[in-house]
Order: structure tokens, then sequence, then C-alpha cells
């Protein structure tokens, strides 16, 4: 069999598919592994194209080529047990463990192949394999563990192969509330790896993916939100709101939150809550009511948040605004829905009335905040907003001409 082959660097069917060897094989296959296509594609490798290009299964098929590699990929394209047991009588050695490795994929075996003598990006595909093998176990370590091997095992051969493997490392660590430092340098070799390739809505994805690593372990220092700051910088470089407008809104509301994450005691602290709130109106832009309802409220509610608590030379406009926000989301959730999202939505907009001086609007709401936080064992939140009513009765108490409320 042809080696190496470029499965795992194409997204897609054209990830799993084998090319048979071709005369111009050393010139063409460090393009492919790299990402990158060759003007023209020997008569051989046509389908191969065909399916980078997105082309019908029918067409495809059509273009398969015979022997070996043409068996295997015509189960790719037809993954059924039937095209299975055919392909298994007929194929031997590393193809024939390759084809198992797909099959377990795809329910159609038991377990996977064993890995016995394989190199390179073969090895590499039946490590990875039995890392999912693992993780359908909730092996998570272990899972973990070879996945991080069949990523080092085909760094040198097959550098985009090398790249999603690592990817898909640390977003598995991620996924499992494991976001310290090695999740973050998981992400940034699987970036190194794409450097040179054509692949660069991959990059933006894992530019933001690393940002939301770093921004989970800042945990306030002011290098760490910098650096996730860069992150999303670079993910915008790519997402277009034209073109990607749900990956270019969410970059901006994840970019808005590091910002507002920033310590407020710098000079500059004003200007990058200016940056936060500018970053949040282009998020909803895209994330409206009626078509990204979670994301919208969620946006909002940063909005008003940021609006009430940013100092402005319009501070009375912007805690006005802040109110009208609250009170946007406030009609379309449910307190027996959600309560303690809702109360803290009550909270802060009542907060926002009792800076503005509308006492007689703010309390009730702090009232019904406070009962919602007490009855659900939020007992923090709640002394927070008693804190907010006893302030506001001081306030009452000196304004009454007699002294009483």
């Amino acid at each position: 069999m042809l080696q190496p082959q470029p499965i795992g660097v194409f997204p897609g069917t054209a990830g799993f598919f084998l090319l048979p060897s071709v005369p111009e094989e050393n010139k063409l296959l460090p393009l492919l592994l790299r990402g990158h296509l060759p003007e023209s594609f020997p008569e051989s490798w046509r389908f191969f194209a065909a399916a980078i290009e997105g082309k019908s299964e029918q067409i495809v098929l059509g273009l398969l080529p015979q022997g070996p590699e043409g068996i295997y990929n015509r189960f790719i394209l037809d993954p059924q047990i039937q095209t299975y047991t055919l392909a298994k009588d007929a194929l031997t050695g590393d193809i024939s463990l390759l084809l198992d490795a797909v099959a377990w994929r795809l329910n159609l075996r038991e377990t996977p192949p064993p890995l016995v003598d394989t190199t390179g990006e073969i090895r590499a595909f039946l490590l990875a394999t039995h890392a999912y093998a693992a993780f359908h176990q909730n092996d998570w370590p272990m899972g973990l563990s070879i996945l991080l091997e069949a990523a080092k095992t085909v760094k040198d051969v097959s550098p985009i192969f090398s790249s999603r493997l690592f990817a898909e490392w640390a977003a598995t660590k991620q996924m499992i509330d494991d976001h310290g430092q090695e999740t973050v340098e998981g992400y940034r070799n699987a970036l190194s790896l794409l450097e040179d390739s054509p692949f660069q809505e991959a990059r933006a994805e894992l530019w933001f993916q690393l940002g939301t690593a770093y921004q989970t372990i800042a945990e306030g220092r002011k290098g760490t939100l910098l650096e996730a700051i860069r992150c999303y910088h670079e993910a915008l470089k790519v997402y277009r709101k034209d073109t990607q407008p749900e990956n270019y809104a969410m970059v901006h509301m994840n970019l808005a939150l590091t910002y507002l994450a920033m310590p407020s005691m710098e000079q500059s602290s004003h200007l990058r809550a200016a940056t936060a709130i500018q970053s949040l109106r282009e998020a909803l832009r895209i994330f409206r009511r009626d078509t990204h309802p979670e994301l919208w409220s969620s946006a909002t509610v940063n909005l008003a948040n940021a609006l009430q608590y940013v100092k402005s030379s319009h501070q009375e406009d912007n805690l006005w605004e802040a109110v009208a926000l609250y009170e946007e989301v406030l009609s379309v959730r449910r307190p027996e829905d959600e309560p303690i999202g809702y109360a803290r939505v009550l909270a802060n907009q009542g907060n926002a009335l009792a800076h503005l001086g509308a006492f007689s609007r703010a309390v009730p709401r702090l009232e019904e905040a406070n009962r919602l936080f007490r009855s659900h064992g939020e007992h923090e939140a709640a002394d927070a907003v008693e804190g907010i009513l006893s302030e506001i009765a001081q306030i009452q108490k000196k304004a009454s001409p007699n002294g009483n409320v």
C-alpha cells in the first residue's frame, strides 16, 4: 500500500480515503499531507479531488479505481454490513486494519482492530480508534493518553492529521473540565502544525478554542486575559459577519466578557469597558431574539451589566438603557423555569433603578429577587440584595421630612 496516505488531512469523506500508487506520488503526496491541492490530479486520484470538491456520492463512486484501495473506498462511500463483509474477504494487511477501524467507528464491528506493527499515519488512525473506544467506556485518562500518542506518532509524517488529533485531544480535555496549561499547549501544538496550511477556518476555530481555554484559567490575571484577547482577535481575522455570522458573533461575545474581566483599577479600564460594549452590540446584530433566543438573552444581559457598571459621561442614559434591556430579558424568562437566572436579572435591574433614584420601581424587584435567592439556597446573593434594600431604606429615611420612610 502507498504510504504515507493523506488520511485525516481533509474534512469529510476525503479524510478516510486511500490513494493508489501513481508515478507522480513522490511529488504530490507532500502537498496533500500539508493540505495543499496539486494543479492537476492523476486519473486514478480524480475521485479524491471530486470528494474534496464536494461532488455527489455517485460521481465519486464512478471515479473510483479498481484494486484494494478501490474496494476499501467503496466501503467508505457505502458503509453497510454487506460491503464491509465483501471488503473484509478481499483485503489484507494495513488496509484490512483500517477497514476494521472504520467499521468499528460505524458500529459494524464490536471491537477495534489490534495495533500490531503499524507505523506512521496508519498507526495514528488505529490509535485514535482505540482512544475513542476508551472514551465510550468513560475511561477518559486512558483515551486521552492514547489520543496524545496518536498525535505525536504522526507529527512528522502528516502534520495536518497530527494537528487535528492534538486539537481533538485538547477539546476533549476541555469537555471534561480540564482547562490547565496542558490543554493550552495542545491547542498551540495544533495551531503550529496548521500554520502553513490552507485550512484557515480550522485555524480560526482553534484560535477561538485557545481563547476560551485562556479565559477559563485566567482568574483575573491580566497576562492570561490578554492572551485570550489576542486569540479572539486572531479568530476575527477569518470570521466575518457576512460569511460566518454566528462564529463572528460568538467570538465578539467572548471577547467582550474577557475585556470586562480585566482588572478595573487601571486607567485603560474605561476604554476596555467601552470596547466590550461595542463587541456586545456587534454580537446582538447577529443573535436576535427570534433566531437565537438563548444567545440573545445572554448577550443582552451582559450588555446591560456592562452599561450599568462602566463609568461614562452619559451614566444616566446608560442606566436607563440597562433597565430597558433587563426588561426585555425578563419578558421572555420564566421564574419557574430558571429561578436563579431570573432572580439575578431582577437584582441587576433593581440595582440600576436604585442608582437612578427610582426606588418605587427598584424595591419590588429587589424584594422578589431576594425571595427567589433565599428559597433556592443562594444566601450570599440574597445578602447582597438585602444590602441594597437597606441602603435604599436609609436614603429614603434621610429624605423623609419627619425622619420616617
